[in-house]
């Protein structure tokens, strides 16, 4: 059995191996991911991100523990336990290039529970707080039957747009005593939240917080999700209104102590409620198709300046980097160079 007929057979040892070509681009990882792709869109995927330190990783931990109980889901058809996919995702180190990938340290309690599968990975030096790989590993993961896929980012502050792109669902976990409450502000993180979560909600400082947050939400306007990630301004549906008579969501704040599994249900409760928006409205499609956009845009954007770098010999390469540290020529007259084969 090939590996691709493998993973939608369920086994889970060639499901690691495919996660493992895809996330170092091997070609039977790309293979693998043209084979599966058709089986892919079904499901959920819910990003969690925020600044280090407010508990995401314990909260990820308490939301899988949740969905792999039974019982039903409020305002869903859907039926616990769930399989639930897990993609972890690690600093790398600029001075080693290693990474800790040290999460599954939080979630030892769902490590053996077969319908439940957590993936480490590392940035690898990518920005965002996204490693590139993560959309090609969660459309494994979706192939392979996985009802929830809980993304969790590495916590990179204000430079979290990226899962806003990837996540049908994006918790933005808050915590007290951090400055995160004034930090949110500053970056616009707010923008990408579909649901707000203050963690850590027994610590000194939680209800200032709450306040704060609750009076940023009040002032905000309903507006699609609009940021510039690398220069580039970049759009995300937010299931705010196009037209007047369009349903409206605004981001309900929930309060937690993940540690203790408080708040656990009600933060499931609200992310239902939104699963169910997303479905009622169309923007589940929206979404879906923004994704898709943004992933074809990133992959046509790779392969083609490694086909041009294929193109241009070391030496001439070289050469016009050395003429840009000698300041005979700007970055941009080096491009426009090197792209018209100009000797210069």
């Amino acid at each position: 059995m090939d590996l691709a007929a493998a993973v939608l057979e369920g086994d889970r040892l060639a499901l690691a191996r495919c996660l493992t070509h895809v996330e170092n681009g091997a070609p039977e990882g790309r293979e693998a991911l043209n084979r599966l792709f058709p089986n892919t869109g079904r499901a959920h995927l819910i990003g969690i991100t925020g600044a280090p330190g407010t508990g995401k990783s314990s909260l990820v931990n308490q939301l899988a523990r949740y969905y792999r109980q039974p019982g039903g889901l409020e305002n869903s058809g859907r039926m616990r336990p769930l399989r639930i996919g897990i993609v972890a995702i690690d600093p790398t180190s600029p001075f080693t290039g290693g990474a800790i990938l040290g999460d599954r340290v939080r979630m030892r309690d769902i490590a053996g529970d077969p319908g439940v599968f957590i993936r480490s990975m590392a940035t690898r030096g990518s920005l965002g707080g996204l490693a590139n790989a993560t959309a090609g590993l969660v459309q494994v993961m979706d192939a392979a039957g996985f009802e929830v896929i809980l993304i969790e980012t590495v916590g990179a502050g204000q430079a979290e747009v990226d899962i806003a792109r990837l996540a049908h669902t994006t918790l933005v976990v808050e915590a007290p005593g951090l400055g995160d409450d004034i930090q949110a502000i500053k970056a616009g993180i707010l923008e990408i939240a579909d649901i707000l979560v203050i963690n850590k909600f027994d610590q000194p400082g939680a209800e200032a917080a709450e306040r704060a947050l609750r009076s940023m939400l009040k002032l905000a306007h309903p507006m699609p999700h609009v940021f510039r990630h690398h220069g580039q301004q970049e759009i995300v549906p937010s299931g705010y209104p196009d037209r007047e008579d369009k349903p409206l969501w605004m981001p309900p704040l929930q309060r937690s102590v993940a540690t203790e599994g408080v708040g656990i249900v009600e933060l499931a409760n609200a992310i239902e409620r939104h699963y169910q928006f997303l479905h009622d409205t169309g923007e589940w499609q929206q979404r879906e198709q923004a994704r898709l956009q943004a992933e074809l845009d990133a992959i046509l954007q790779e392969t083609l300046v490694e086909r041009w770098r294929s193109s241009v010999s070391e030496k001439r390469y070289d050469d016009v980097l050395a003429s840009i540290v000698a300041r005979d020529v700007s970055p941009w007259q080096a491009v426009k160079t090197l792209l018209d084969g100009d000797s210069g």
